[in-house]
């Protein structure tokens, strides 16, 4: 063996047996496939990862996402032994690392930088909060479409700005998780060739042998996807692990799946090829076994042998700081010859909006009739979309319905068919909800502003992928239209009901449901201002009347999550009338009636639950007067969570069951969605209360 093979296995073995040691001292972990893939890895980035340690944001790097994230600990070991240097400001010092030798020590513990699973803007270095199986993998699709959307928009002849590769690590747990399959299917048909997906195929998950549940050819499937299939034997095999590499690099026209055939818990002789390697802690005699056959100290713990580093520094290191610091020549060339396109990639790396976005809003004229939110929404988006390039996205397969299309004339489809496809913003996800949404999330995290859209009962398809987003406080918009029982004849299977308590009790999010087009107007202007997290916008699917604003407070305040938009004449109302969305109009339609029996009410309307609580005490009690008592809240959905705007005393128009096929107007009056019915309620409460008390 030569001196290089010889560093090349002692830097691989410093990755398992740093591996084994945090995860053995924190007796929590999967020590298991960093021991079985460090040299897939090691390959990876000592030779083909174009990655600055001393900027790991650097926007033409090549991506490494992690999606078989219970590894982490392999990735930590490699971002220290790397010196991938910390660009989260909240960290203690200029200059720290990403990764200590004592936060190795302290993995899985509290304020570690080493969490149990990797986490987006906690450790630097890190690309993507994976989280669930599969999630990774489909979050890489999004960041290989973002690299050639940038590519293709802001590249010129001579001025390759972006040119970067995505890899994702995964394992068979991944590749049974339904949101890969989904993703992967369309990558093949995007024919995404900067994209190459690692397949560590070790045959074991924690219940056991795949072969209780997984037996499929997975190679066979890809090929059908339309991807570029190629082997590795033996993942031990540098050279052979070199030549995939080079494979996917040399294909031009399709992504790339590289199976590496392994055995989990390589070196541990004991416990090789069982779960038991992959889900917990090898033990001391393990470990120590492990050791001896790597021909390490047995009692070294934390061991870093001298030269290992200097390894990663004089080939990952040298190589990235060298391209980077030629991509920096390259654009700053470029923005002399390109000054806007370079403000716009300026721009959209430090999650700003171009100058004057705002002049692109149209306003609506009172109607009675009116329109859809989801109509609104759409001329709204469209407006914003032409002022602000980097807005794009799409919906799963219903785009028509979800009126999210772009429709002017620069747009474009996003599609592999040539002639410059890779510019449109367009996107068709196909019936693919769960992977859509982790798409959206590659695009966040490659700074571009996405939206994603689909019925809001198929959140219930979404939801890992949604979850993630607030977890990474990434700001993508959902649209989500056909907002509630209001849509009629489909029924019970597609009129959502708990789901705006559930998008609510989710951490970071946001949810909007605005009451008229002006409303949309207002909550699309909050939602571009948003750079940290992510935004449900919950439009109807019927018409609504665009109130007469002259009349009616401004719709100005949905910024602020809530306001008052009819007060009683003397500001001293005997009851309040609260809704969202397509219920506002019930209670003015209510309070009318109610003024002309000599009951005086204010009716609040109520969009955004978060962006109201946010508000000052002072402002959240001007509008919902703790004196007033006498309330009733008008919501097509889940009682759920009204409690603390209503109390113990007031009402709640709302649902307890699931809805009913039936025309819009049957289905209103059998649920109690009349203005008869708010009155109804308005008078109980004002009698049971006795007013203002």
């Amino acid at each position: 063996m030569t001196d290089p093979d010889q560093l090349d296995l002692l830097s691989i073995n410093t990755i398992r047996t740093l591996s084994i040691d945090a995860v053995q001292k924190a007796r929590s972990g999967h020590p298991g496939t960093p021991m079985d893939a460090a040299p897939t890895v090691y390959c990876l980035w000592q030779r083909f990862l174009r990655y600055d340690p001393e900027d790991p944001n650097w926007p033409n790097r090549d991506r490494f996402v992690l999606s078989n994230g219970h590894a982490s600990v392999m990735l930590y070991s490699l971002l220290y032994l790397c010196g991938v240097k910390a660009s989260n400001p909240t960290y203690e010092q200029a200059g720290r690392l990403a990764v200590t030798l004592d936060d190795l020590k302290n993995f899985r513990q509290g304020n570690s930088r080493c969490p149990g699973h990797p986490e987006y803007g906690w450790t630097s270095g890190v690309e993507a909060t994976t989280g669930p199986l599969g999630q990774g993998v489909a979050t890489s699709v999004g960041m290989a479409i973002a690299e050639r959307w940038v590519a293709a928009t802001y590249n010129r002849p001579g001025y390759d700005l972006f040119s970067y590769n995505v890899y994702a690590l995964c394992g068979d747990g991944c590749l049974m998780e339904g949101v890969s399959s989904e993703a992967a299917s369309l990558a093949g048909h995007l024919k995404l060739s900067n994209l190459c997906w690692i397949y560590d195929d070790n045959h074991v998950t924690i219940e056991g042998a795949t072969s209780l549940a997984f037996t499929e050819d997975v190679g066979s499937r890809f090929l059908s996807y339309g991807w570029n299939v190629t082997r590795v034997s033996d993942a031990n095999d540098l050279a052979m692990l070199g030549r995939a590499y080079e494979t996917f690099l040399n294909t031009h026209d399709r992504p790339t799946l590289i199976i590496v055939e392994s055995h989990i818990g390589y070196g541990a002789p004991h416990k090789q090829d069982t779960a038991a390697a992959h889900g917990e802690p090898l033990g001391p005699e393990e470990v120590r076994l492990a050791k001896e056959f790597y021909g390490w100290n047995p009692d070294a713990e934390f061991y870093v042998p001298a030269g290992v580093q200097k390894n990663f520094q004089e080939q990952l290191g040298l190589r990235g700081a060298k391209t980077h610091a030629l991509w920096n020549e390259l654009f700053s060339a470029y923005r002399k010859k390109n000054p806007d396109l370079a403000d716009q990639i300026d721009r959209m790396q430090r999650g700003e909006l171009p100058e004057q976005w705002q002049n692109a809003l149209p306003t609506f004229p009172a109607d009675a009739k009116g329109l859809a939110t989801r109509e609104s929404s759409g001329k709204v988006l469209n407006a914003i979309a032409e002022r602000v390039p980097w807005l794009l996205g799409g919906a799963a397969d219903l785009a028509p319905s979800t009126k999210t299309h772009l429709s002017f004339d620069s747009a474009g489809e996003f599609q592999a068919s040539g002639n410059d496809d890779y510019r449109g913003r367009n996107f068709h996800f196909g019936v693919r909800e769960h992977a859509m949404c982790a798409i959206a999330n590659g695009l966040a995290l490659s700074k571009l502003r996405p939206f994603a859209s689909s019925f809001l009962i198929f959140t219930d398809y979404c939801r890992g992928a949604v979850r993630l987003s607030a977890l990474m406080k990434l700001p993508v918009v959902y649209v989500w239209t056909h907002d509630s029982v209001s849509l009629g004849e489909d029924g019970p299977t597609h009129q959502p009901i708990e789901h705006l308590a559930s998008l609510r009790a989710m951490p970071g999010m946001i949810v909007i449901r605005p009451a008229d087009a002006n409303e949309v107007v207002e909550a699309w202007r909050a939602i571009l201002q948003i750079k940290d997290r992510p935004v449900s916008l919950v439009l109807t699917r019927q018409a609504l009347p665009t109130l007469d604003r002259t009349k009616y407070r401004a719709a100005s305040g949905v910024s602020k999550g809530a306001y008052v938009l009819i007060d009683a004449p003397d500001a001293r109302p005997d009851a309040l009338l609260m809704a969202t969305g397509s219920e506002v109009s019930l209670c003015v339609a209510a309070h009318e009636q109610l003024a002309s029996e000599g009951i005086k009410t204010r009716v609040i309307s109520i969009p955004s639950w978060e962006l109201f609580e946010s508000q000052s005490l002072e402002y959240r009690n001007s509008v919902l007067p703790p004196e007033v008592t006498a309330r009733v809240v008008v919501e097509e959905a889940s009682t759920f969570g009204w409690e603390r705007y209503i109390g113990v005393q007031g009402t709640m128009i709302g649902i307890h069951s699931f809805g009913l096929s039936a025309p819009i107007e049957v289905v209103q009056r059998h649920f109690g969605f009349t203005s008869e019915h708010v009155v109804s309620a308005a008078r109980q409460q004002v009698t049971r209360q006795g007013g203002r008390s």
